[in-house]
């Protein structure tokens, strides 16, 4: 296994890799980082399969370059830049959330380098950001970024309870505030999160989704309450030969509230 950092187009990743066959890239979403598929990891390495995952650009342990473009379309080209400097030619695309909208990107761009793809509980076309977030991005930016600590880390865990069916313990919710615990990573959050909530990426993907010849699954939890499932069987219908399984009980953050149901849906990849 190989932990550290990488420097891919002059910027700084963090990142996990256990070298194998078939290797499954895991894309993470927001507000989140590599954290979330830790219950996850350890049984896909054991299986012999190569796994990779690692902080988005300016998420998590990554850095978070002043100025820099981590919109979903960057983030795309830094995967694939990040995929040639580990020497991997091809992968089977795992991505949540945001990570999804990248994982649509990469893989219309480049059918080539992608084996199989899923998405779980993935933004996509317009369902993102949610209206309030597009009232917030529009017209009050600047002044939720300079909110006091203790009222953003109020606001960020009321946005963490809606990701589960199940609260999470004070361990775990630490965990995802941690990258956030400090004016730099308060300030990340809407600068390299926050101001990058826009569909129009995915709504350009969109009709390019017919084009994917690759097999495709897409995991849904029945409970999302921030994907709602309608979506889900949209991208079923538009992806050619897609097969969509939902899980009961489970909500956005599947990862978190059905673990063992992942790696079952990942090990059938």
């Amino acid at each position: 296994m190989l932990t550290g950092d990488a420097i891919v187009a002059g910027a700084r990743l963090a990142y996990r890799y256990t070298p194998g066959d078939d290797t499954l890239v895991l894309l993470h979403g927001t507000p989140s980082h590599s954290f979330i598929w830790r219950n996850v990891i350890p049984d896909l390495e054991a299986s012999g399969r190569g796994v990779l995952a690692y902080d988005l650009l300016g998420f998590g342990a990554s850095e978070r370059p002043v100025g820099r473009d981590t919109s979903v379309t960057a983030q795309a080209g830094l995967l694939g830049e990040l995929l040639a400097q580990l020497g991997i030619e091809r992968c089977t695309l795992v991505a949540h959330d945001i990570g999804g909208a990248i994982g649509q990107i990469f893989a219309t761009r480049h059918p080539e380098r992608v084996a199989k793809l899923m998405l779980i509980d993935s933004v996509s076309y317009d369902s993102w950001p949610s209206e309030t977030w597009r009232r917030i991005i529009r017209d009050h930016l600047a002044e939720h970024a300079a909110m006091p600590q203790a009222e953003f880390e109020r606001m960020l865990t009321g946005q963490l309870a809606m990701t589960v069916t199940e609260p999470m313990s004070a361990e775990v919710l630490d965990a995802y505030l941690a990258p956030h615990r400090t004016p730099l990573g308060r300030a990340s959050f809407f600068e390299h999160q926050v101001r990058h909530y826009d569909s129009a990426p995915t709504e350009r993907v969109a009709p390019l989704l017919r084009t994917l010849r690759m097999p495709v699954r897409i995991l849904w939890g029945e409970d999302d309450r921030w994907q709602p499932l309608s979506y889900a069987r949209r991208l079923a219908a538009d992806i050619p030969g897609a097969e969509l399984v939902t899980v009961p009980g489970a909500g956005h953050f599947l990862m978190e509230d059905r673990p063992r149901r992942v790696v079952e849906e990942i090990g059938q990849l």
